[in-house]
């Protein structure tokens, strides 16, 4: 077992990446729940697919209104801090949750202006939390400790956390929130023990206005960051049009029930631990370029082979794919961004890059949700496809040169 604990979180990181990485685990596997627990308590209340898209992009839409805000917090509190308030936040709507599912008080609106309160407490937390490795792990030693902090992310949150949050969801509505309300307040309990180390900041006051306008401006001026950016924006418009369907295709067009989305999602979580798993045996023998190129190919072809087949093995299957590239890409990305960005700017320029992020996720399933009320779910995946290799052709070229922004 502690070999097994050495390998997932490596002692060379210290003590408090140790801490770290539990923290988000915890934390993840609450997400993971409600991964298939939300869509399926959506489709409990209401059939119309427009809805259900709309609860995928509730939870991200506070980030368009309170993004770059979140950044500017980031950087002028104890990021600590700011975690455990907005955790302890995200528990209180949870609860109150549960209890109108105990008592039957329970719709639509109630459930989408909780994930939109989640959304909103998820914006400061998220912020602040992407910017605690620089403070704990030297650069060098980043690309490894974003990749075991996959591993747990994929296998907790993708692999665990939609089977059981299905299974919850089938013995009752309620029991996948309680599950998220005990796992938040472990999170709660971690934050409140994590160590970090003091970071300088400007002491004078300055305009909200014009903290922002630090951040986008630094943004602005790299271009290698900048262009992976955008990137992710369009990728993630057409990787949430799919997504935010992904209940209702499991359901139209493989003839899967409840169950069965939460294997969906599960398969792209096994493909995700494997991509984690291999990540420091891929950067060693790979260009990062070539890595995210890959990657990106198999992103594109994703969408078109789901929107071609009616046969669960080989959506599950494609799915796997699809989560090897998703961990591969997702470390390599995030640990670009934290090479290259100074750390009196982490969470401004972390606030830019996370609202184009959550924008794209955000216009991409109500985009997805009103193709699939025009033209069905088929209509969705090949906009996805047709959309992500049209974005792949523009961005081609300059993949190498982003992949090493930070060196």
């Amino acid at each position: 077992m502690h070999r097994l604990w050495d390998l997932l979180a490596p002692a060379r990181l210290g003590p408090g990446f140790r801490r770290l990485v539990l923290t988000f685990w915890t934390a993840n596997l609450a997400d993971g729940v409600m991964i298939a627990a939300g869509p399926l308590l959506l489709a409990s209340l209401t059939s119309d697919p427009f809805l259900i898209a709309l609860g995928a992009a509730a939870p991200r839409a506070a980030w368009v209104v309170l993004g770059l805000y979140a950044g500017v917090v980031a950087d002028r509190v104890d990021r600590r801090l700011l975690m455990l308030v907005t955790n302890v936040a995200r528990l209180v709507v949870v609860t109150v949750l549960v209890v109108a599912l105990a008592t039957d008080r329970v719709g639509v609106t109630w459930v989408l202006v909780s994930l939109l309160l989640l959304g909103a407490a998820e914006c400061f937390s998220d912020t602040a939390g992407a910017t605690l490795m620089p403070m704990l792990v030297a650069k060098r030693d980043l690309g490894i400790a974003n990749a075991r902090v996959m591993v747990g992310a994929m296998t907790i949150n993708q692999l665990a956390g939609p089977p059981i949050g299905a299974a919850l969801f089938v013995a009752g509505a309620v029991w996948p929130v309680a599950a998220q309300a005990v796992l938040l307040a472990l999170v709660v309990l971690q934050l409140a023990r994590l160590e970090l180390p003091t970071l300088e900041r400007d002491p004078g006051r300055r305009s909200v206005a014009r903290d922002v306008a630090d951040g986008v401006r630094w943004l602005a001026g790299n271009a290698p960051v900048r262009t992976l950016a955008l990137a992710i924006l369009c990728f993630n418009v057409t990787f949430g049009a799919t997504w935010a369907v992904l209940v209702v295709y499991a359901g139209d067009r493989l003839g899967l029930g409840e169950l069965g989305f939460g294997l969906l999602t599960a398969c792209a979580a096994v493909g995700g631990v494997i991509g984690a798993l291999s990540y420091g045996a891929l950067e060693r023998r790979f260009a990062l370029g070539s890595m995210m190129r890959v990657g990106l190919l198999v992103e594109t072809a994703t969408h078109g082979v789901l929107a071609l087949t009616t046969w669960p093995a080989v959506a599950m299957a494609v799915l796997v794919a699809f989560g090897v590239q998703a961990s591969v890409w997702g470390t390599t990305s995030t640990t670009v961004r934290q090479r290259a960005v100074p750390a009196a700017v982490q969470g401004r320029v972390t606030s830019v890059y996370l609202l184009g992020m959550q924008a794209g996720l955000v216009a991409g399933a109500l985009l997805g949700g009103a193709l699939a009320q025009l033209g069905g779910v088929r209509a969705t995946l090949w906009f996805g496809c047709a959309g992500s290799a049209l974005i792949l052709a523009l961005i081609w070229r300059q993949l190498p040169r982003i992949a090493h922004a930070g060196e």
